[in-house]
């Protein structure tokens, strides 16, 4: 992430947060430079300015990088370290409307569990009006129920392995060796007996105790188990991500151009671009924003980026949304958190109340 640092490092007095407050929700409204007499009227009523007073406010704040004006347009727009200080600073995280959350809430609660993941960013992308992404949870840290093994054939397996929050996987083992009826009941036994209430990631560290000769009569077919588990660990959220949303950010003027909108196909197509900026971004219990230039990646310098976690059982996974620089941060925030909140509820966590949420940026 690219650190940006203002030109002038003093703090901003209340003259000029208020200013540049104002210039940063006018933009975020009508997407247009602001003028000096447009933040006048906007700011009458709490702070009743002059224009010619905002306009050497606004050249202060330009010469330490908060603003900048586009072309020889006398209007001022937020540069990334503007909405990073505004974000920081000055924004306000309200609560979202009643009707809102209650919709929400009835929405995912009254959803099969099987759907919950695809229709929670279906939502979130509604609600927000951005593209949503919702990924599965991190799989190691899901606490093993149970494993069932079910013959396939003399020489297939098919492992039914059963986490906490109702999250369940499923592979095949193949091996050369037939395999007896009296051995797959117990394999399954040891499995069960070592395997129940332990993070799924245990089962690398437990393969010299499952292989010891004396432990079990097929050292082979615990090998195999172990490694197919494991290649299920190393994946990083279970394989997949639920994106939502794309025709909201292809409606922002700020991708009407012919390659910004080839930048926004290119990013909807990219899963693994949205699972490494999910992980990157996201830290347990923290709603995180990405803006502009912070981003590594060159290709996202004109989005901003919102995510947080949620909780499955034991696991944890990330949701968020992505937008233009130009979002309406402190709805958007409020967005996420609450969507935090209720896949949380609605997917069981262990560790906390469903009311126990409060994400801060």
């Amino acid at each position: 992430m690219s650190v940006i640092v203002p030109a002038d490092h003093r703090e901003l007095n209340d003259r000029e947060r208020a200013i540049l407050r104002a210039i940063v929700q006018l933009f975020i409204l009508h997407a247009t430079p602001v003028g000096s007499r447009v933040v006048s009227r906007y700011l009458e009523r709490s702070l009743p300015l002059s224009p010619a007073t905002i306009r050497n406010t606004m050249s202060d704040l330009e010469a330490m990088g908060y603003i900048t004006h586009p072309h020889t347009s006398a209007g001022r727009m937020p540069t990334d370290l503007g909405y990073r200080f505004y974000v920081d600073s000055l924004v306000d995280i309200g609560r979202l409307p009643t009707h809102e959350t209650d919709q929400v809430v009835s929405d995912l609660l009254a959803l099969p569990r099987e759907s919950v993941m695809r229709d929670a960013s279906r939502i979130l992308g509604s609600l927000s009006r951005h593209l949503a992404m919702v990924q599965l949870p991190l799989l190691r840290e899901a606490l093993v129920q149970r494993v069932e093994l079910i013959p396939l054939s003399s020489e297939r397996l098919l492992v039914v392995i059963a986490l906490d929050s109702d999250i369940v996987r499923t592979l095949t083992l193949e091996t050369n060796e037939l395999i007896e009826h009296g051995t797959v009941e117990a394999v399954s036994r040891q499995l069960n007996e070592r395997l129940a209430g332990r993070p799924l990631s245990s089962i690398t560290a437990m393969l010299s105790e499952l292989l010891a000769p004396s432990s079990n009569p097929t050292p082979s077919l615990f090998r195999l188990f172990v490694e197919q588990v494991g290649n299920l660990v190393s994946t990083k959220a279970g394989g997949m991500v639920h994106i939502s949303g794309a025709q909201n950010l292809i409606t922002q003027p700020e991708f009407e151009a012919p390659d910004r909108l080839r930048s926004v196909i290119e990013l909807v197509e990219n899963e693994d671009v949205i699972v490494h900026l999910l992980g990157s971004a996201t830290e347990p219990g923290r709603v995180s924003v990405t803006i502009g230039n912070e981003f590594a990646e060159t290709d996202m310098r004109d989005y901003a980026m919102i995510a947080t976690t949620y909780r499955a059982g034991h696991a944890t996974g990330s949701l968020g949304i992505i937008g233009p620089r130009r979002m309406d941060y402190g709805r958007m925030i409020s967005i996420v958190q609450l969507m935090s909140s209720v896949l949380t509820r609605t997917l069981g966590d262990v560790r906390q109340s469903p009311d126990d949420s409060e994400n801060q940026p």
